[in-house]
């Protein structure tokens, strides 16, 4: 086993999202994971960031 504690690694805790704790894909900005990141996004709670609409427009 190892002598330091898991959590000690500065790596692991930065790179772990603050909502969920989820280890992969975190936007370092925000802390946050992609997923997390897309239900804000879609609420509107994130200010300046809006979701893009690729529809055709005619």
């Amino acid at each position: 086993s190892s002598k330091l504690p898991r959590n000690s690694s500065r790596t692991r805790v930065k790179n772990r999202c603050i909502f969920m704790g989820h280890p992969r894909s975190v936007y370092k900005l925000f802390r946050i994971s992609r997923i997390v990141f897309c239900e804000v996004i879609s609420k509107g709670s994130l200010i300046g960031i809006n979701k893009s609409c690729w529809s055709s427009v005619e």
